[in-house]
């Protein structure tokens, strides 16, 4: 559909008139174009004439301002502006006149999702989107204030929906809201089932092997995320490639605490009950919820209460994996309506959707994990479980007015796995996701921090989740800062800059070890140095994403983008696994710390603080900015099959290792030593 979609010109009917061309939208002034003088493009004949004229909520071309780049066409050609001139070009095969229609099909602000039954996107769409962003100029207005009859103030009409964005990207329209929706849920229960998920099994007496099963089997899902994605590009859910399968996803979710709630008693009563038959001979099990419910019944008076059973480790372990089916499902839905989305754009915006929905992301896990915490601590998990179980319904209406094309054209299995090996083929893919894995893969951390923190410096245990909750805090605001400040900086520049600053914060870790902290208390010290790295890593998070985003081919949003991401994850999974070795080198035991033996610390420290900082050597493969990217998309000489068979290698292979690690923890408890 060359020109793009019908709000941007004007089809007519009748054969052109090329002795009397229309209007040239380029010679009007700017002070003249909103004149009535200009209100048709054919000086002759009026708008009706030539059929609806501006698609834009059915109106005729006299009133809502009209796109300054405009095409006109008949059944066969179509007008063009080359510079100063104009030519005819023949459509494309696949335009028969009918098929007119923006994909995404914003024009007016009905809600009706069955309107557009039947409309498919021409299929010479999908070439156009792959091969380079849609300009602003090729979609509908986000201006629509003069026709809006709102009764906003102009200025905070503007702040909500920003008028030099396409209507498609402004997030807070009621057909757009769903998504950043999503994310901000997504955050909030990461927050809330967090502690949840690391405490409630301890106050059931849980061993070691039985929680690392419990949090493999919450995890497991997102193993699935490419299954996920390629699933929804390939069968339509009623209709639809996305919306659907979001509202089943969060339904899932939600439906999987209230079986929870509904077949056990997670109140603190049935815990201490629990843990007061199964107490250890210390009498160490389950004090604080005894205290708890001790200090409930005191200050009530003696109630009378039918306590039940709280959940059984199989049971508990079963609804947090339908959890995780259906939280990880919802995520991957919102990750490909964000990279259909961001392509749509323009140039001047370019990155802000992606930050702003990430923003809400972490946003909702600054807020949801200290509010887990004390919510857990003063009241116990029923209540954690019941925001868990009701926070996903409330987001099932929004997705109900999520606007998404019904029943559009699907590329067959086969040609959008073809789809997919052409991107992963091309340099643009590979070089820049092996500098991602490569440097993801080096951000190898010291395993032993917490343990120092915790025998030599005695934190304490709100001290150590201060300084999660502060870790939470600067990462969000580093999403902020790279959105605010570092947008506009190239993509190296980012990476170098936060790198060597990553470095000097790792670096004071050595003279918190030997006790230099220049006056500052330890805990404050310690806080400023955690927390300004999770800041900078904050500001390295947006880049890749975005970058991500512009590597999807059409149609393939989904597997694509959550082919991309999974890469990106297990490259810090595998990292995880390398500081883990790297424990054995030098003696950072328990015992060598208590006998004030810190030698190993430092020499740990200052090695895995020059692994993090050697990252910074792989970053000549990293495109400087979108148009490097492009470019190196666009070179014919950029195919390679021995690249993409690399990549897609790692990316199998990676899957292949977190799934075989899940099962063996779910099937085998203990077989990495842990204690049964």
């Amino acid at each position: 559909m060359s020109g793009g979609p019908p709000s941007s010109r004007y089809a007519f009917e009748d054969e052109l008139n090329l002795a009397n061309p229309p209007h040239d939208p380029f010679s009007i002034p700017d002070e003249d174009y909103d004149s009535d003088e200009y209100d048709n493009t054919h000086p002759d004949t009026d708008a009706h004439e030539y059929g609806e004229g501006i698609h834009d909520n059915n109106t005729s071309r006299k009133g809502p301002r009209r796109s300054r780049v405009e095409l006109w066409k008949d059944d066969t050609r179509q007008f063009n502006k080359n510079g100063q001139n104009f030519e005819m070009v023949p459509l494309s095969e696949n335009n028969d006149g009918a098929d007119q229609e923006n994909y995404f099909d914003y024009d007016s602000d009905d809600n009706d999702n069955d309107d557009d039954e039947g409309q498919v996107r021409p299929s010479h769409y999908s070439n156009f989107y792959s091969s380079a962003p849609l300009s602003s100029d090729a979609l509908s207005s986000g201006d629509d204030y003069d026709t809006s009859n709102t009764y906003l103030s102009k200025r905070i009409y503007h702040y909500l929906y920003p008028p030099n964005v396409p209507r498609e990207v402004q997030l807070l329209r009621k057909e757009n809201i769903a998504v950043p929706a999503c994310y901000l849920l997504v955050g909030l229960l990461q927050g809330l089932s967090g502690p949840f998920t690391n405490v409630y099994p301890l106050d059931l007496n849980a061993s070691e092997a039985q929680q690392t099963t419990i949090s493999s089997l919450k995890s497991l899902p997102s193993t699935f995320k490419l299954a996920f994605g390629f699933l929804s590009d390939n069968v339509p859910l009623a209709g639809y490639r996305r919306k659907s399968y979001m509202l089943l996803g969060w339904a899932i979710a939600s439906l999987s605490m209230i079986i929870l709630l509904t077949f056990s008693d997670l109140s603190v009563e049935a815990i201490a009950l629990n843990n007061e038959q199964t107490m250890n001979g210390d009498g160490s099990s389950g004090r604080y919820l005894l205290r708890h419910l001790q200090s409930s019944t005191s200050e009530f008076g003696e109630q009378t209460n039918i306590v039940g059973a709280p959940p059984s480790i199989p049971f508990l372990s079963f609804t947090l994996l339908m959890f995780g089916s259906g939280f990880w499902f919802a995520d991957v839905m919102g990750d490909s309506l964000v990279a259909e989305k961001a392509k749509l754009e323009p140039e001047s915006s370019r990155g802000h959707l992606q930050s702003t929905c990430y923003a809400c992301r972490f946003f909702g896990l600054m807020i949801a994990a200290p509010l887990s915490t004390g919510i857990y601590s003063k009241y116990g998990p029923q209540s954690v479980v019941m925001l868990m179980a009701g926070l996903p319904s409330l987001i099932l209406p929004l997705i109900y007015n999520l606007k998404e094309k019904k029943d559009v054209d699907v590329a067959s299995t086969r040609e959008q796995c073809g789809e997919i090996w052409n991107t992963v083929c091309s340099r643009a893919v590979w070089q820049p996701m092996g500098f991602v894995y490569l440097y993801n893969v080096l951000q190898v951390g010291n395993a032993a921090w917490k343990q120092f923190l915790k025998t030599v410096l005695n934190f304490t245990s709100n001290q150590l989740n201060s300084l999660l909750i502060a870790a939470y805090v600067l990462l969000w605001l580093g999403i902020m800062a790279y959105k605010k400040f570092f947008i506009t900086w190239s993509w190296r520049s980012v990476y170098i800059s936060t790198t060597l600053l990553n470095g000097i914060f790792s670096a004071l870790q050595i003279l918190l070890i030997k006790g230099i902290t220049f006056g500052l208390s330890p805990f404050l010290f310690a806080l400023g140095d955690d927390a300004f790295a999770d800041f900078i890593g904050g500001i390295q998070f947006l880049p890749t994403t975005i970058m991500m985003v512009h590597l999807c081919p059409a149609g393939s949003e989904g597997a694509s983008y959550a082919m991309f991401t999974t890469m990106s994850n297990s490259a810090y999974s595998l990292a995880s696994a390398f500081s883990t070795l790297l424990l054995g080198v030098w003696d950072v035991s328990k015992d060598a710390m208590e006998r004030g033996d810190l030698t190993g610390m430092i020499n740990l420290t200052a090695l895995t603080t020059l692994i993090q900082v050697s990252g910074v050597l792989f970053v000549g493969l990293l495109p400087r900015t979108k148009e490097d990217l492009s470019n190196l998309h666009s070179d014919p000489m950029s195919g390679s099959k021995i690249g993409g068979f690399i990549f897609l290698f790692v990316t199998f292979a990676s899957v292949l290792y977190s799934l075989v690690v899940g099962v063996l923890n779910i099937v085998a408890p203990g077989w990495s030593g842990e204690s049964r």
